[in-house]
């Protein structure tokens, strides 16, 4: 098929690319003609394993073409999906502003018979309202009989970052909510050689799966940090609670990792976005709050316990390991590192912080108060604590007997219980996890 995907963010161009891949012929269009530029040469703008190799692939397969005129390529489009961003207003709910200006621009394009796709995470009633406003400019330009030949799908991504292509290649569920049957049937096909259980529903319980699905995982997350920080005043160790509790099937092992909490583009924005959904048509869901509260209280806690244990951290040399809100990516939006590294520079302390991949993202935020060192190693020179914010893999294979000779203070404070198991104290550091029967009030 040939599909138009507006938006090139990790969403719309993994998802371009995962459509490519899959032999579709698919033109990504964008108002950034940087970003643009830079596709067009094979170049991905952001850090997602897998995709820069595969964006090559097509690109030499000819399936794939990037362009900031949307006009040169809708017409010869069979699916049009909408990939843009609706970041939270500062009341929590979605900003649908950018995907309602893009519904606009394609009404008044659009002449032919066409599927429209809202892959942007969305409230409830936003698909039917995309569809109403694509009609009305079709309408204004003339084209009034053409109106019903555009339908619209509602098809949420569960696009995870650092596994995106991966996630879209071999999909858990693919959700399709429609009223237009043959519309349905037509993403069908688009996904066609996904072999993934399809849940074909109305439009409005496909808007609502994508909050319900993240918000679950978050409440997740919230729920063994609760237990981490109850583990850690009566010496229990959570990890093996997770484990106990992972293990039996209505449970399941995933998003049981006790930390710092959950950040990222998507869990703080979708948690926020739900609730203040319901609030909106007059439901307390008082699960929400609890689970908001709780994901904030955790970076408290542990900076608290970090203050506590350093005296104080004025003037004090502190190594950061990680930036990224979580591995194997370069975002840091939202990152619980990136809020606890700010709070530290905010009481005086003397940052050097050193992340694999997010460190350009991370100096557009922090430039002008911490020093990025090169290596994991380098960033320790010097400290007098070192804290692990971001679960790395490296960061479990660097020589901590050499890293133990750069510190002044083999003290290290593990917010993520990334190195929790191999045994430091045998190397000669102070360790301290989240949820390993080691704080107290």
């Amino acid at each position: 098929m040939n599909l138009v995907m507006i938006g090139t963010g990790y969403v719309g161009l993994t998802t371009g690319v995962g459509f490519a891949t899959l032999g579709h012929k698919v033109a990504c269009v964008d108002i950034d003609a940087g970003k643009i530029a830079r596709l067009d040469m094979g170049e991905v703008p952001f850090y997602e394993p897998g995709v820069q190799e595969a964006l090559k692939e097509v690109q030499a397969q000819g399936n794939i073409l990037f362009t900031t005129d949307l006009k040169s390529v809708i017409g010869g489009a069979e699916v049009i999906m909408l990939a843009v961003g609706t970041p939270p207003k500062s009341t929590g709910e979605a900003d649908l502003t950018v995907l309602f200006a893009v519904a606009d621009q394609v009404g008044k394009l659009l002449e032919h018979e066409v599927v429209l796709v809202v892959k942007s995470t969305v409230p409830v009633g936003t698909n039917r309202a995309v569809l109403a406003r694509v009609r009305e400019a079709m309408t204004q330009a003339g084209r009034e009989e053409l109106t019903s030949l555009v339908q619209i799908v509602s098809v949420p991504e569960f696009l995870r970052e650092g596994t995106a292509l991966a996630d879209f290649l071999h999909s858990d569920r693919i959700v399709i909510g429609a009223d237009d049957g043959i519309a349905a049937q037509t993403i069908d096909l688009l996904h066609e050689g996904i072999h993934a259980p399809r849940v074909v529903t109305s439009i409005e319980s496909a808007e609502l799966i994508k909050y319900a699905a993240n918000a679950f995982l978050a409440t997740k997350i919230s729920f063994i940090n609760e237990m981490a920080n109850l583990a850690d005043r009566v010496g229990a160790d959570v990890r093996d609670i997770a484990q106990g509790i992972g293990l039996d099937p209505r449970i399941g092992p995933h998003f049981l990792k006790a930390g710092i909490g959950y950040g990222g583009s998507c869990f703080p924005k979708d948690v926020s976005a739900l609730e203040q959904l319901s609030g909106e048509h007059g439901y307390s869901f008082r699960l929400l709050p609890a689970v908001i509260e709780v994901n904030n209280r955790q970076r408290d806690l542990f900076y608290k316990h970090l203050v506590r244990e350093l005296g104080g951290v004025k003037g004090r040399r502190i190594a950061i390991w990680g930036l990224a809100f979580k591995p194997d990516t370069d975002d840091v939006r939202e990152s619980a590192a990136i809020d606890i590294t700010q709070r530290l520079c905010a009481q005086g302390a003397d940052i050097v912080a050193y992340d694999p991949k997010a460190t350009e993202n991370a100096k557009l935020l922090l430039a002008d108060t911490v020093q990025f060192a090169p290596t994991a190693i380098d960033a320790c020179a010097g400290a007098e604590a070192l804290i692990v914010l971001t679960e790395w893999p490296e960061f479990r294979e660097v020589s901590f007997s050499a890293l133990k000779d750069r510190m002044i203070e083999p003290r290290i404070f593990d917010g993520r219980n990334h190195l929790a198991d191999l045994h430091l104290s045998e190397y000669g550091f102070w360790y301290r996890g989240v949820g390993l029967g080691s704080y107290e009030d």
